[in-house]
């Protein structure tokens, strides 16, 4: 089955009904390496809203563990109209760093492995599950972090396979992309 396009998805997202205040969300979710970002960043320019990056809201190489506690940071606030935010994870310093301000808008995508965990999903107007081999996931890994951290990709796989699993992140997805092929306009 080919790819959605992404002008078939933003129709399919403002036609949905809105479960975070007036905010549709999107939460684009699969394993790491899986081609998220790519497609989180192509529909929140299509549909002009603010992209909410994971690897920003991990506390590191961890942070599956958290995710749902600075998620509610954003999303408790957004339910009530207010605006939302959270501190930024500074990789190099092992941080958290400066605050990221989520206004309330028409829509929000969040993209990044966990974030369409069950709580975040009850609020979501659509989930959107991107997947690819574990060999090319590992390879645009490497390629973006280098090769001494291939212990880390090698572990956190793991435990992204465990989280995704235990929150029935793949089951409850309303679509499926597959990263290794194009997503059309």
């Amino acid at each position: 089955m080919p790819n959605p396009r992404v002008r078939d998805l933003v129709a399919a997202v403002r036609s949905a009904p809105a479960r975070l205040g007036r905010t549709r969300l999107v939460l684009v979710d699969g394993p790491a390496g899986s081609g998220k970002t790519t497609l989180g960043d192509r529909l929140g320019a299509a549909l002009g809203a603010q992209v909410l990056h994971g690897d920003d809201m991990y506390e590191g190489w961890g942070g599956l563990a958290t995710l749902d506690e600075v998620l509610a940071q954003v999303l408790d606030p957004l339910a009530e109209g207010e605006p939302g935010g959270f501190r930024r994870w500074d990789w190099h310093a092992s941080a958290r760093a400066e605050r990221i301000e989520v206004p309330v808008n028409d829509a929000l995508v969040i993209e990044g492995v966990g974030v369409a965990s069950r709580a975040a999903r009850a609020r979501a107007s659509s989930v959107l599950y991107v997947e690819a081999p574990w060999a090319v996931r590992l390879a645009r890994g490497l390629a973006r972090d280098g090769e001494g951290m291939r212990a880390e990709w090698e572990r956190w796989q793991a435990g992204e396979l465990v989280h995704l699993e235990r929150e029935g992140t793949r089951a409850a997805a309303d679509v499926f992309v597959d990263g290794t092929a194009p997503v059309p306009d």
